[in-house]
């Protein structure tokens, strides 16, 4: 498990460089909104499209790699939820901070709805089933650790805008989603409030 994860690692967070752009892409915004829409009823698992089902991630990728086109699920990891939602949630968690590197105003604004719906969706996880009938519980807690996995570990901080007012509003929202998803005080919380106050820096 740990080498598939190691895998996953180095093949994400290689997808996430790419040549500096001189302005942003007309269709990011459009194409963050679209992959938002996708994203929330897969990461429920309510629908036969669900993560971890090793097929109905490979829309939302395609969304991503219009902007990261070397962002890679490793073949060992398909079919894995916490694998594929990790992947996942790093390429949408790049594109907005992307967009924030153009527009921090509107960055911090786009990053807040995403992270809204990342809450919301784990918290959805309650009342569903799992594929397959598994019990809901296990699949919230993979989910959840797909989730924090993707912005903490393979999320890409040099794309985040410089102004500082934006820098911190998504720093902010981007340190929430570890206590959103795990509960306050909990060792994930902490974790996530060390890692991301140091990008303060």
């Amino acid at each position: 498990m740990f080498k598939n994860w190691q895998n996953t690692l180095a093949t994400a967070t290689a997808g996430t460089s790419k040549a500096d752009a001189k302005t942003m892409s007309p269709t990011l915004r459009g194409d963050i909104y679209t992959a938002l829409d996708q994203v929330k009823p897969w990461l429920i698992g309510a629908t036969p499209r669900h993560a971890g089902d090793g097929v109905s991630y490979q829309p939302i990728l395609v969304i991503i790699h219009r902007h990261f086109p070397d962002l890679k699920l490793g073949l060992e990891s398909i079919g894995n939820v916490e694998a594929e939602v990790a992947v996942v949630v790093a390429g949408i968690t790049n594109m907005v901070l992307e967009m924030s590197k153009w527009d921090g105003m509107a960055g911090g604004m786009t990053m807040r709805t995403w992270v809204d719906a990342l809450s919301d969706a784990h918290g959805q996880i309650n009342h569903h089933a799992g594929p397959g009938g598994a019990p809901a519980s296990k699949r919230k807690e993979q989910v959840g650790r797909g989730i924090t996995r993707g912005i903490n570990q393979l999320t890409d901080v040099s794309l985040m805008t410089r102004e500082f007012a934006a820098r911190i509003q998504i720093i902010s929202l981007l340190k929430s989603v570890n206590t959103k998803i795990h509960g306050a005080g909990t060792e994930e919380a902490r974790q996530g409030e060390a890692l991301w106050s140091s990008k303060f820096i």
